[in-house]
């Protein structure tokens, strides 16, 4: 079995509850960014034991959060080392907005990804109007409206999170081989 780790920032609770459902497909240690866009020695040991990184961040103003951001930044001193390299990847994001430029960043966690070496899993769940309603390929995208508190997540976005949650942790145990 792959070891799996899903990390995280949250600012309301929304993109908490969605990795919640992606670490429990996954069977996965969850590993939470802090609102000043930190981790502890830890949680970066944990990630470097890993498998399997799955990234979460909300989209705001068209990107992941500026706590994700310094995460990422951070990450450069795995990148030196090569410490990432064929490590499985994956992300999620969600925002308020049905479009809300979700895309940008789940883009901004693949680029994240090649820049470490790492092996990208896509979403490949067919849109049903309630599994991957948002019709995202290249990672789980949610949403609930803006002044919605996290209860309300659509249960099809948070069933999606699941199911790519188990996927990604196939992919990388499968490649461990």
């Amino acid at each position: 079995m792959a070891k799996t780790v899903v990390v995280f920032h949250s600012g309301y609770g929304h993109t908490q509850r969605v990795a919640q459902f992606v670490a429990q497909g996954a069977n996965a240690q969850t590993i939470t960014i802090d609102a000043d866009g930190n981790i502890t020695e830890a949680d970066w040991a944990a990630l470097d034991a890993a498998d399997a990184i799955i990234f979460g961040s909300p989209t705001y103003m068209g990107m992941a959060s500026w706590q994700f951001k310094k995460f990422a930044d951070a990450t450069s001193k795995r990148w030196f080392t090569s410490a990432w390299k064929d490590k499985v990847a994956g992300g999620f994001t969600i925002s308020a907005s049905p479009s809300g430029d979700k895309l940008s960043t789940i883009q901004y966690f693949i680029t994240l990804a090649m820049q470490q070496g790492m092996v990208w899993v896509g979403q490949p769940a067919m849109n049903d109007g309630t599994i991957n309603r948002i019709g995202s390929n290249s990672g789980v995208m949610a949403q609930v409206g803006p002044t919605s508190p996290a209860e309300d997540i659509p249960q099809g976005d948070l069933d999606t999170a699941k199911a790519y949650g188990e996927r990604v942790a196939a992919v990388a145990a499968k490649l461990r081989g």
